[in-house]
Formats: structure tokens, C-alpha cells, sequence
């Protein structure tokens, strides 16, 4: 068996990025991934004749070759840009609302949104375009805090970032109260709320701006083959970097040694590998609770993640259609579907199975029109469970309160849009949270890591970073870390934690040379 100088666990989006990374600086770099295939949630399936994304609704920070977002930076340093095929998407959402009588399609680009906040309310422009130059600001500040590698001068913050510093501790409905934000423009520049599974008296306003500050002014992409397209490009580039990647190999144990340092990991047919680092991309409560000696695991880390809620368990719908969507009248890409905007309601509907009724819908033919065979739709509808009611289903209701459920949101999607899909369904699948628990073994079947409680939103963690760094040669990656649930963010929550994983071993001051 060979020594590694680091062993990624799990080939998610963070675990990927993070094995790249560490190639790209000249490490060896093992990755174990239990499943056959590379990516987690980052994949697709086939039922009949349709592929299925299985889990992306729209990746920002991509931007062009030309005027590039941050994730299309990362991924260009990285080597993965020109393995990935992008589709811009034209708008950004549609949105329903029953209780308010919504019914509006939102663009992308800064001008354009500010021109439609317009239409839909005089004077709106002001609002939209202010809250924008805040995101600008809030953007060139974490860019500063990012340079300044965690050391940043207080007067600069002052002089050229004193509305980032004074907006801080702000909740998303707090900042916008503080703008003098009438109804209709809070509910427009909340809409995007369910993308991060937290109410707006919750979220950070810091993190919430940046995002749709992003969003917005950069556009939203999709891979033209699917999520898994993302995988295999990673994939590649970390065996053009001479890195291995082993499927259908699960780690049951990372190893420590009598200093409490990670000395290897212990795969489940009993083999034993030697390293000094391992990246884990999955949850704390596994890597905790299941992976490590309890004996190894330091109170503060248990108290810590003990601490934290998980943020929204999934449920989603996938529809194959034996229509075009010209001809059952779908018209947009990103369908939001609400009661109410009032956020904390909504939040709180969805805690159990009757009153759950939000969702977002996606058809990726309006982005993609050759995803699926001429003449027909593919159609996934979301929604999340912001507590474990699924627990509570016994094994011999499961199908039929999956199923209600699944009824449910295609009743309200035909209603909310005044389109007929259910006779036309060729294929369905469904999966729900105990889907997602076993497929990617997160707990209670969230597919959002940890909320973003005002307590433990961006800007907390990005403080705390260190903080968690509990174990000696441990760095856990991917949605659960610090810069929370997404695609972009553990794409870049990987890199972050195999750069700081370069600096432990920098700081060690070992010889890392791969021994035999």
C-alpha cells in the first residue's frame, strides 16, 4: 500500500476540488468514494429515454471567459474550465405567490432587474439600485478580508467598506427594514430565500446581498450535460494530475496516533493506509459520531456540531413528459411557487407533511431544449422539510405518504401555472429525505448541510474557521463547512480547505515525498 501525503473522503463537489487542488501543488492525493460514481449530489440518472439532473437548479459565479465570476476563476485555476460546456440562462425566477397574487418573471443583469422592479412598482429602481450598490461594496469587501489572509486594517474597513461594517449584524429582514424597503420590493429581493433553507429573520443580510448581488449582475448557468458533467471534469483533471480516485471504497475509520494526529485511514474491507491528512468531504456528525474514536474527537468539536441544525431535508420530484413544453404551455426555466412571501410563515409551513406547499420547479428544457427527445419536457419540482418529520413514517406508510406528497406538488404546479401535466408523464421518479440519506448518507436526508442561523450564518464560520479545527491533519469540506449549502460555495469550501491543509503540512515541516 502507498503512503499519500493527504486522503480526500468522498468524491462530492468540496472532496473534488480539494484533491485538485492539493495535485496542482505537487501532493500526492488519494480519493475514496464509496459510491461507482464521482460528484454526490453532483450527477444525473436515466429513467426511459430521459436524463435527469439530479440536484443543480442554476450555478452563478460563472459569468463569461471574457468577464469571468469567481467560480469560473476557480475553476480556471484549477484546469477545469475548458472541460465544461455552459448554458446561460435567460431569467432568473418566476415568481407565484398565492396570498399576494404574484405572478412575475425577474431577469438577470442589474439594469434589467432594476427596470423591471420598476414596472411592477414606481419608484422601485431606487431600492434595487441601492441595495445593489451595497452588494458591490459587501463583494469588494470580502474580497479585501480574503487578501488580507484574516488580518485586515481596521481603518481601511472604515474608510472604503463602512456599510459593510454597519450592516454586520443585520438579519436579511432587519437590513431591508433599515433600507425603508416597501412590501412588494422586500418580497422581490427575497424570492431566492428557499436557495439558501432559512427565513429571512434568520439569514445573514451580508450573506443574502452578496448572493443575490451575484446572481443577479452575473447571471446563472447551467453544465450542458448535467451536474455529473462538473464531476467527470474534475474527475479527469485529477488523474491528468497523477492523483488515484477509488470507487466503491468506504471509509470507516479515520486513524489518529497517540498525539492525537491523523496518521491514516482504515477502508471497510480492513485495509489500513497511511497519511497525515485527510479532507472529508461529509458531514461532522459522521465524521464525529461515526468515523473517529470517541476517544479522539474533542468535546468542543461534539458540543459544536451538536449545536447546529440541519438545514432543509430534500424532496424532489423528476418528470419525464411526453409533450413539448410549447405544447403544455410551460414557459419558464425556474418556477418559484409560494403561499405567502412572508418567509418565516413558509419556513415554517414546511415542517410538516399537510401544510407543506412550497416549491421550486425547474424545466430544463427552457434552459436546454435538446436535454430530453424532440416533442418532449423534463420537469423536477423541489421543496425541503425543515424538520424530521420523515422519521416519524413508519416502513409500511413510506410509498403512501411519498406518494401523497408527490400528488400533491403536481396538483400545485398544474394550478399555480394552469398547465396539465399528469396525463402526460412517461416517467417518474422520487426521491425523498430517506432517499438522500442513503444515497449521499447525510443525516436525515438534508441536502443543505447546516442551516444559516443568525448565530451560524457566513460570516460567523468565516470568523470560527480556525476555531474548528479540532483534530490535528482533520479538515472536513462541502456544504457542511463555512461558507455553507451550494455548488459554487463547496467548490470552493474544497479548495479553501486543501489550502489550508498546504499550510498545516508547511507548518509541520515534514517530507511529504510518496513512499512505497
Amino acid at each position: 500500500m502507498k503512503q499519500y501525503d493527504a486522503i480526500v473522503i468522498g468524491a462530492g463537489n468540496g472532496g473534488l476540488a480539494a484533491a485538485v487542488k492539493l495535485l496542482s501543488s505537487g501532493k500526492s492525493c488519494l480519493v475514496c468514494e464509496k459510491h461507482n460514481l464521482p460528484g454526490g449530489f453532483a450527477t444525473s440518472f436515466v429513467r426511459g429515454r430521459f436524463e435527469f439532473e439530479a440536484s443543480l437548479h442554476e450555478f452563478n459565479g460563472i459569468g463569461t471567459p471574457e468577464n469571468p465570476g469567481s467560480a469560473r476563476k476557480l475553476f480556471r485555476e484549477l484546469g477545469v474550465e475548458d472541460k465544461i460546456e455552459w448554458i446561460q440562462l435567460k431569467d432568473a425566477f418566476h415568481l407565484i405567490s398565492q396570498e399576494e397574487g404574484y405572478r412575475f418573471t425577474m431577469p438577470f443583469g442589474l439594469e434589467a432587474f432594476a427596470e423591471a422592479t420598476e414596472k411592477l412598482c414606481p419608484g422601485g429602481r431606487e431600492y434595487v439600485e441601492r441595495l445593489f450598490s451595497l452588494g458591490l461594496q459587501i463583494r469588494n469587501a470580502l474580497d479585501y478580508l480574503s487578501a488580507s489572509k484574516g488580518k485586515p486594517d481596521p481603518d481601511v474597513l472604515k474608510e472604503q467598506y463602512p456599510d459593510y461594517l454597519n450592516c454586520g449584524s443585520y438579519s436579511v429582514s432587519e437590513g431591508f427594514e433599515a433600507m425603508g424597503f416597501p412590501k412588494i420590493i422586500k418580497d422581490i429581493c427575497a424570492a431566492y430565500w428557499c436557495y439558501l433553507g432559512a427565513h429571512c429573520e434568520d439569514l445573514s443580510f451580508l450573506h443574502y446581498v452578496n448572493m443575490l448581488y451575484s446572481y443577479i449582475s452575473g447571471g446563472a448557468t447551467i453544465p450542458k450535460y448535467r451536474s455529473h458533467e462538473l464531476s467527470l471534469a474534475f474527475e479527469t483533471r485529477i488523474r491528468e494530475l497523477g492523483g488515484h480516485i477509488w470507487y466503491n471504497t468506504e471509509v470507516t475509520n479515520i486513524l489518529t496516533d497517540a498525539t492525537g494526529h491523523v496518521s491514516g485511514v482504515r477502508l471497510k474491507d480492513g485495509r489500513e493506509i497511511k497519511t497525515r491528512h485527510v479532507v472529508a468531504n461529509c458531514s461532522p456528525h459522521v465524521v464525529y459520531g461515526q468515523l473517529m474514536d470517541p476517544a479522539a474527537v474533542p468535546e468542543r468539536a461534539l458540543k459544536l456540531t451538536n449545536a447546529r441544525k440541519f438545514a432543509g431535508r430534500g424532496f424532489t420530484v423528476f418528470l419525464g413528459l411526453n409533450r413539448s413544453p410549447d405544447e403544455l404551455g410551460i414557459k419558464e426555466h425556474n418556477y418559484f411557487l409560494y403561499d405567502t412571501c412572508d418567509t418565516v410563515r413558509q419556513y415554517h409551513s414546511m415542517e410538516k407533511f399537510q401544510d407543506n406547499t412550497v416549491q421550486a420547479t425547474v424545466c430544463l428544457n427552457r434552459a436546454n431544449p435538446d436535454c430530453s427527445p424532440a416533442g418532449t419536457t423534463i420537469l423536477y419540482m423541489t421543496t425541503l422539510y425543515t424538520e424530521d418529520v420523515w422519521s416519524t413514517v413508519t416502513a409500511e406508510d413510506y410509498y403512501k405518504v411519498k406518494n401523497k406528497a408527490t400528488a400533491s406538488m403536481i396538483e400545485r404546479f398544474e394550478k399555480s401555472t394552469g398547465t396539465r401535466i399528469r396525463e402526460h408523464i412517461e416517467e417518474i421518479a422520487v426521491a425523498s429525505p430517506v432517499t438522500y440519506a442513503r444515497y449521499c448518507g447525510h443525516p436525515q436526508g438534508t441536502i443543505y448541510g447546516y442551516e444559516s442561523q443568525y448565530w451560524d450564518g457566513l460570516m460567523p464560520r468565516i470568523m470560527m474557521v480556525e476555531e474548528d479545527h479540532f483534530v490535528p491533519g482533520l479538515r472536513i469540506c462541502g456544504g457542511y463547512g463555512e461558507r455553507l449549502l451550494g455548488f459554487p460555495s463547496s467548490y470552493k469550501s474544497g479548495n479553501n480547505e486543501a489550502v489550508r491543509t498546504l499550510h498545516d503540512m508547511e507548518k509541520e515541516g515534514e517530507s511529504y515525498a510518496l513512499s512505497e
